[in-house]
């Protein structure tokens, strides 16, 4: 194949939060990138994986889900959201195909009203419906936006996600390789190991505290043998949600460490020693400083 025949582009992947975009990604690329939970707004920072074929590369871009913004963290996610629309080649607008139609995929609809990149619907979960109950959601959504392509897919078990990668490199120009073709992410391994911590400590610990988590590696080394070290620190905004995140007697901190070191293993391939601490830093999400030193991108603001 000629080098002119090879095609590229970003593709952003938008839609409410817990629909299934996170999963999608990490299913595509095969591993985990991005962190999956049961609380909405897990997604914080666009989180680019790149999928690279013989014939093309897509590169993926993780939104946040789009909600009414609380904080500056929120406003900071939402900023990301509508900045994606506007970098790539091809949208996809995943939904929950078991739920009916809300005023959050109606806020999404109006953003993209006036958008001329190509919006693919993505109706996901469909292992969960009745395929009577597929063809109504899908008539729904097409009452409410001319879109591109509408594939049905579920992302957790990977049901017709071929079709869906077929219909984007349908949609891309011709172009180069943006990244070489082993690579899955253009994020820092400090970064996504922050993000599997996270996951972890979402997963694990109430309701009351998911927002307020926030993760930062300290260090990370590899000594003579290979073992790589690894420091990290949770922050959250106030003393009783260190102390959930602790527990009693270490044991919820514990748990979180131990979850999160098989993930790193993974994505490293090397043995971690993983040393957790949790620190309390007040109203953290309103601080703009605080919250780059996290890993969240300058230009993203």
């Amino acid at each position: 194949m000629s080098e002119q025949e090879f095609k590229s582009g970003f593709v952003s992947i938008i839609g409410r939060p817990n629909v299934g975009k996170s999963t999608f990604m990490n299913k595509v690329l095969g591993q985990k990138i991005a962190i999956m939970s049961d609380k909405p707004q897990t997604t914080r920072n666009k989180i680019q994986g790149v999928y690279t074929t013989d014939d093309s590369q897509m590169i993926f871009i993780d939104t946040p889900g789009i909600h009414k913004p609380k904080h500056q963290l929120g406003e900071h996610m939402m900023k990301v959201a509508r900045n994606t629309l506007r970098e790539t080649e091809v949208i996809l607008f995943l939904v929950n195909v078991s739920e009916e139609i809300g005023r959050g995929d109606e806020f999404i609809i109006d953003m993209l009203q006036n958008t001329k990149t190509p919006i693919v619907l993505v109706m996901n979960k469909i292992d969960l419906v009745h395929p009577d109950k597929l063809i109504q959601q899908i008539e729904v959504y097409k009452d409410k936006l001319d879109f591109s392509d509408i594939v049905p897919i579920s992302a957790l078990q990977g049901n017709n996600i071929d079709k869906l990668l077929e219909v984007i490199e349908g949609y891309l120009p011709e172009g180069p390789m943006y990244y070489p073709a082993d690579r899955v992410t253009d994020h820092p391994e400090h970064f996504i190991v922050s993000e599997l911590i996270r996951e972890k400590a979402l997963h694990l610990t109430s309701q009351e505290i998911p927002h307020a988590i926030g993760v930062e590696i300290d260090k990370m080394k590899a000594d003579e043998r290979g073992t790589i070290h690894v420091s990290a620190t949770i922050y959250v905004e106030r003393n009783s949600q260190k102390g959930m995140v602790i527990g009693k007697n270490g044991k919820m901190l514990k748990e979180i460490g131990k979850l999160a070191r098989v993930d790193i293993e993974n994505l490293l391939g090397s043995k971690v020693f993983l040393e957790v601490w949790v620190k309390v830093q007040k109203d953290w999400r309103n601080k703009t400083q605080f919250i780059r030193s996290l890993g969240y991108k300058d230009e993203e603001y």
